[in-house]
């Protein structure tokens, strides 16, 4: 068993190795025809529809999915349904990306030969640039010539990891060419752990009126009342303006405990409190709240308390 678990490690390490040479080598190659091709997607009024057969059409599926993820109107269309009807489904704004490795795909005849008639922009990734799809493409991409990592058998791996890579690449530099920020992201991504980590504090926070809240002058009476009620473990201090000037929690409670009934709130709270922006991601509040040791978090617009959140709510939301 020692041997079968030292081969099986060896074979793996043989098999990355490749695969990442293959990587370092197709990003050195990268130059003026992979910013041509973010250029065409970038200037596309219709969709991206992405095509291929087999295990090129995989990969297509996972490059449209997150394409589409990341802002871009993006689609697969299965190339041997696109002979039965669908290629009614590539309009004359849309753009194609078609893969395949050898170019020579029977089922991609069709749509290359649509396209060209209705002069839709094709980019084609391939790894034989004479190939027919190679030639077709008014951009292309060409994939290097590396070896598959199985030793024998001919088993699409590397070939298929540079497409999904190239197809990341892709969708990273059109992203960021558009400026693509996180909050788009969590439009597009709300379920899940991502789509919690991404969620704002307005998402999760406790409105005006379950704001654990005093005034400076408050009795200590009336503020330990206000944190029993509220059960957030915390009360937060306003003065007259509305501003919140102060927080106090179960350490503070401890630090006057002698004679504090005799004290006003704005007495025994502790000035300048953690606070944070209603716009902020949840994961940010998570940061803090680690960082600090805290377990509530006051949000504030202009000065003024606005929300408030416990680490319970991040808890709840799946942010933790």
């Amino acid at each position: 068993m020692t041997d079968t678990i030292s081969d099986a490690v060896a074979v793996g390490r043989r098999v990355l190795s490749i695969e990442a040479q293959a990587l370092s080598q197709m990003a050195d190659g990268l130059g003026e025809a992979f910013a041509r091709a973010v250029q065409v997607m970038h200037d596309a009024k219709g969709r991206i529809v992405c095509t291929g057969m087999g295990k090129s059409g995989h990969v297509a599926r996972k490059i449209a999915a997150t394409l589409a993820s990341t802002g871009s109107q993006a689609m697969f269309v299965h190339p041997a349904e696109a002979s039965h009807g669908d290629l009614g489904m590539i309009g004359p704004d849309d753009v194609v990306l078609a893969l395949s490795k050898s170019g020579e795909a029977r089922e991609l005849a069709d749509t290359l030969t649509y396209c060209k008639r209705f002069s839709i922009p094709l980019i084609a990734v391939t790894a034989v640039a004479t190939s027919q799809l190679g030639k077709a493409g008014d951009v292309l991409l060409l994939l290097p010539d590396a070896p598959e990592a199985t030793a024998e058998v001919n088993a699409p791996t590397t070939s298929t990891t540079l497409q999904i890579a190239l197809g990341d690449a892709l969708a990273v530099a059109l992203l960021e060419s558009r400026g693509f920020t996180a909050s788009d992201f969590r439009i597009f991504h709300p379920g899940g752990k991502l789509g919690a980590v991404l969620r704002t504090v307005a998402d999760l926070m406790h409105g005006a009126e379950e704001l654990p809240l005093v005034a400076e002058s408050a009795p200590m009476g009336e503020a330990l009342l206000v944190m029993s009620q509220k059960r957030f473990g915390a009360v937060g201090v306003i003065d007259a303006a509305g501003d919140l000037v102060g927080l106090i929690t179960d350490g503070d409670l401890r630090r006057h405990m002698d004679g504090l009934m005799g004290h006003a709130a704005g007495e025994v709270m502790t000035r300048g409190p953690l606070v944070i922006a209603s716009g902020a991601l949840a994961a940010e509040a998570l940061k803090v709240m680690n960082e600090r040791r805290i377990t509530v978090l006051f949000v504030v617009e202009a000065g003024k308390p606005v929300g408030v959140l416990h680490v319970h709510d991040l808890l709840r939301a799946g942010v933790i």
